[in-house]
């Protein structure tokens, strides 16, 4: 067992890196293919943004020649700095269920981060930050689009090398014929008479790319105060709605507005699983095609943000959010909804998304361990 440091500037070796995990899910029903365009461009230093102000390293395990486990060390001195912290991340982990394997890839994520005098260890995380996370419930279920699928041994060796849960995220599945409790259509329609909410829909991606200055504002008004958060640079934006934007559909976007000010937000987008099975990580020749066919034929929704900003609050505003995506649903051909990353320590979330009939199905888990 051998543990090697991947030239990134090496084709032949990134290849290795990226294409375990299909080596390693090949005969897992429910796990989804990721892009392997994607998986290169996060090995690519000329390419993503995350290298022009950080930095990465990146380890394989070896058992002869076979490649049987996989880990990135990252310095994100963009977080560091937003934070006042000397913190590493690990991500992009995959491995055979060995401890002695995932030893040896946590070691050299502690090793290389020592060396730049960092002080402790989060993970999973990507070099975009909302990336990364560990499935440690509900592995009957195929992941939401987006989200991580690994087997249930992943929890044991991440625990084995010293780390520590941190924070857990829930997603959890509405069917798309579940009836709202009445009184939420009645207060919706006095919030909007009596305090100035009305609701901006999308016509085009377009149309949603003009708003985008705006509502990165809004995000950061939002989520400036989770532990995950640091704003982003121009460069890291462009690249996470380019991602966006190949999956939307401007009708399942909505906000919610107050006067001509962003109070709330849905963020709602046909999941493309299936697509991506049958496309098996690669877009050319034919693989844009199962994600077009997909994207029409799907009966599942994905829901991966849904609120309303901080001062507005507390004004009726959530009952908005609701109808309208109730709204959304009835006009559409979904039949299930999956609800995508609720913090569990956002009471008010959970409280919300429980009244409306949400039953909470998988659990991902954020680790920490300090050097």
């Amino acid at each position: 067992m051998q543990l090697q440091q991947i030239d990134t500037t090496n084709r032949a070796e990134v290849r290795r890196f990226v294409t375990l995990p299909f080596q390693l899910y090949r005969n897992c029903a429910v796990w989804v293919p990721p892009l392997l365009s994607e998986g290169y461009t996060v090995l690519n230093r000329q390419k993503h943004p995350f290298y022009e102000h950080s930095d990465a390293a990146f380890f394989v395990v070896t058992n002869g020649r076979e490649v049987i486990g996989r880990i990135a060390a990252l310095e994100n001195r963009h977080y560091n700095a937003h934070k006042g912290s000397q913190t590493a991340f690990f991500g992009y982990f995959d491995c055979v269920e060995d401890r002695q394997a995932a030893c040896l890839l946590f070691e050299a994520v502690f090793d290389w981060a020592r060396k730049r005098g960092l002080q402790d260890v989060i993970g999973p995380r990507g070099v975009i930050g909302v990336d990364g996370s560990t499935l440690v419930d509900g592995f009957e279920h195929r992941p939401a689009l987006t989200m991580p699928y690994n087997y249930p041994y992943y929890d044991d060796l991440i625990q084995h090398a010293g780390f520590r849960k941190l924070t857990d995220l829930l997603s959890g599945y509405l069917p798309a014929n579940h009836v709202l409790p009445p009184r939420l259509y009645d207060i919706a329609a006095k919030v909007k008479a009596r305090r100035g909410f009305w609701v901006k829909q999308f016509s085009s991606k377009a149309e949603i790319r003009r708003w985008i200055p705006r509502v990165m504002a809004v995000h950061r008004a939002a989520f400036s105060q989770t532990a995950s958060f640091y704003p982003p640079t121009e460069r890291e934006v462009e690249h996470i709605i380019g991602s966006a934007l190949a999956i939307v559909d401007p009708k399942l976007v909505k906000l919610v507005m107050k006067g001509d000010e962003i109070a709330g937000f849905i963020l709602a987008y046909a999941d493309v699983s299936e697509g991506l099975v049958k496309a098996n990580g690669r877009l050319f020749p034919t693989g844009w095609l199962h994600l077009l066919r997909d994207r029409r034929r799907t009966r599942w929704l994905n829901i991966n943000g849904l609120g309303m900003l901080p001062r507005y609050q507390g004004m009726g505003g959530n009952a908005i959010l609701y109808t309208e995506l109730d709204h959304t649903v009835k006009q559409s051909h979904f039949a299930h909804i999956d609800v995508v990353q609720v913090d569990e320590a956002n009471f008010k979330s959970r409280a919300d998304m429980e009244t409306i009939g949400v039953q909470w199905t998988k659990r991902h888990r954020h680790y920490w361990r300090s050097l």
